[in-house]
């Protein structure tokens, strides 16, 4: 889990210069459009909406702009109309990839998506080649330094709201949860005073991939070009990427 944990921590910074930009804004408005969509538009029994305003809040999007989507979503607003599906292909290395997608026109998220896969040494693949590889999971990271609390409590802490698995990674911890315990699992935690850098819904690959040196590269620059595609919600990947490697590309962009 360590490169995982290492790119969602990359992912969360890059997060919040794209913010900055609106294309996280634009993100975080369709999933809460989906989820509402899926669930209905209470947050309280859909577990899935209340997830994104959660996450939409934390980046800052106004409440105005968060209900609006809500009604999208529920149908009480006109407006554009999205679907949501996903996409499967390899990287170079023969990393996995899966994608969920969001998009208002199909046609033409298709070409795109398969452009940059052609691009940066990818391959879009048939439906159902990769997804497999790949299990729902609850992912939350939290920050060992500034919780003020011992190894061994965190663990508790995690065990006792649920978790399926807990590691240390560095300076933080990782917590692995069935999806349907993630928002338990986070409010333990914030009622404890324990500081949460990430939290998410995300696929975890069962199987990993090594790979390293030009490949490497070439995956995570494959990875960055599909997440910042504005109908790509999220990307997955089964890579194993030695963590100094992941740290260098980060600093050189």
């Amino acid at each position: 889990m360590s490169g995982h944990s290492k790119w969602a921590n990359i992912k969360h910074r890059k997060a919040k210069m794209d913010a900055q930009k609106g294309r996280l804004y634009s993100k975080l408005t369709r999933e809460i459009i989906m989820a509402a969509k899926q669930g209905g538009p209470n947050p309280e029994s859909n577990p899935r909406l209340r997830l994104a305003v959660q996450k939409a809040r934390e980046a800052d999007l106004p409440m105005e702009n968060i209900n609006r989507a809500i009604s999208r979503g529920a149908g009480q607003d006109e407006g554009t109309r999205y679907e949501e599906f996903t996409y499967e292909g390899y990287a170079p290395g023969g990393v996995a990839l899966l994608l969920e997608i969001v998009t208002d026109n199909r046609n033409r998220t298709a070409s795109e998506i398969r452009h940059i896969f052609s691009r940066f040494g990818g391959n879009l693949g048939e439906t159902g080649c990769v997804a497999w590889m790949f299990e729902k999971r609850g992912y939350v990271i939290i920050d060992g330094k500034s919780s003020n609390r011992d190894e061994d409590d965190l663990l508790m802490l995690a065990l006792e709201a649920g978790a399926e698995d807990f590691k240390k990674e560095g300076d933080s911890y990782s917590v692995i949860t069935n999806p349907e315990e993630l928002q338990t699992v986070r409010e333990v935690f914030s009622e404890r005073n324990v500081k949460i850098v990430h939290a998410e819904l995300t696929m975890i690959p069962k199987t990993t991939v090594p790979v390293s040196g030009k490949e490497a590269e070439q995956v995570l620059k494959l990875i960055d070009a599909l997440d910042d595609h504005e109908d790509v919600q999220g990307v997955y990947a089964n890579y194993d990427i030695p963590e100094e490697e992941m740290e260098r590309y980060s600093s050189s962009r």
